[in-house]
């Protein structure tokens, strides 16, 4: 498997949004966000996906994590998912709507912090400019889809909840400069999703499945 960036292949394996086999969260005490799953294609070697470190905030629970560009439904601007989730990567990003492909979405993730996550799979061009914006991203960080892909860079555990194993996992990157990353929680779990739809590695543990609003619900309400 060569992971170069086939467009059809990987849109042939992702679900419409409207699915009725795509998993799809929904709760009253949960906050709707969502994200654009950022791939970088290249012709002559496997693609990137584009994370963000974001920037250290006292307001963002989700400070100083590796995540992908996307961020809360805000029903004044956004009539969609997508909508939020192509708004939010211009806001971050400096990148266009009009410059991003969309090939589809996957189930939707959640946070323990109670953030239910949509995520749409698309590609930029590699002539396209990111910009970032820094009171919201402190790092681009562009990782080889061949760094996800190899089951020995994926380490996870699991736990039994009420007669179910749930399955948390990570990676630990390291950059050509040295630099750490660690990409956990539904980050991660989004892309072991994106991986295992796409290319049926299996790197999450057969048999578990992730957290659910009503796993958290009570916790979220107090």
């Amino acid at each position: 498997m060569d992971f170069i960036f086939d467009e059809n292949f990987i849109r042939k394996k992702l679900k419409d949004y409207n699915s009725p086999d795509r998993l799809a969260m929904s709760h009253e005490y949960f906050t709707n966000s969502a994200i654009v799953f950022l791939i970088l294609p290249y012709k002559d070697k496997p693609y990137d996906l584009v994370l963000i470190r974001r920037t250290k905030s006292k307001t963002d629970k989700h400070s100083g994590e590796m995540s992908f560009p996307g961020g809360k439904f805000d029903p004044v601007h956004d009539k969609s998912f997508l909508d939020t989730a192509l708004r939010e990567l211009e806001e971050e990003l400096g990148v266009s709507k009009t410059s991003i492909n969309v090939l589809g979405s996957i189930d939707d993730h959640l946070t323990p912090k109670g953030f239910i996550i949509t995520a749409f799979v698309a590609y930029i061009n590699q002539d396209i400019r990111i910009v970032k914006e820094e009171n919201e991203v402190e790092e681009v960080v562009k990782i080889p889809i061949t760094f996800f892909a190899n089951k020995k860079n994926y380490k996870e555990r699991t736990y039994d909840l009420k007669g179910d194993l749930i399955g948390v996992g990570k990676f630990n990157y390291r950059s050509a400069e040295n630099k750490k990353y660690l990409i956990f929680g539904a980050t991660s779990h989004i892309i072991v999703n994106f991986i295992d739809t796409i290319y049926n590695i299996g790197l999450m543990t057969p048999g578990c499945r992730r957290i659910n609003c009503e796993d958290i619900k009570d916790r979220i309400i107090r």
